[in-house]
């Protein structure tokens, strides 16, 4: 359950998205902490069905899609699992993933200012992100292997 200081704050990132203040998309926001996660459609739908019993997931994936086109979401699609939502935004950071469990982790720019990387031939276009994808094991994961 949210503050009403937190729902206000909600509210307020929703219209300065341009974007119309309903219960689902307050319920989608509010379903991510502020500590960095990455939820799935399912987990997010998980999270916001107890508070609005006569949502769908067709519904939160939509609304997922709204707060994503309005740059209030980002979401990332590793390859081999379903996409997940983040609430950080604004950077052009990048993900650890665990091979093992699917685990993901936040990684800072890999060089420091957007795009991060440069490829070695641009072929005329003029780069705004790039998006790295780091793949291992994490330490549970190793630890695991280890016993």
């Amino acid at each position: 359950m949210t503050t009403d200081a937190a729902h206000e704050s909600t509210e307020g990132r929703l219209r300065s998205a341009g974007l119309k203040v309903t219960a689902p998309r307050l319920a989608v926001l509010d379903a991510f902490p502020a500590d960095p996660i990455h939820l799935s459609a399912d987990e997010v739908y998980a999270r916001v069905a107890p508070a609005l019993p006569s949502t769908s997931l067709q519904a939160v994936y939509g609304v997922l899609a709204a707060l994503v086109a309005s740059g209030l979401l980002r979401k990332i699609e590793p390859a081999g699992s379903a996409a997940r939502y983040e609430k950080r935004i604004g950077d052009n950071h990048h993900h650890l993933i665990c091979r093992g469990c699917n685990a993901i982790e936040d990684v800072d720019c890999v060089i420091g200012e957007a795009p991060c990387l440069t490829p070695s031939d641009t072929h005329g276009f003029r780069l705004q992100a790039a998006d790295v994808t780091f793949w291992g094991l994490c330490p549970s994961c190793q630890a695991a292997l280890a016993e």
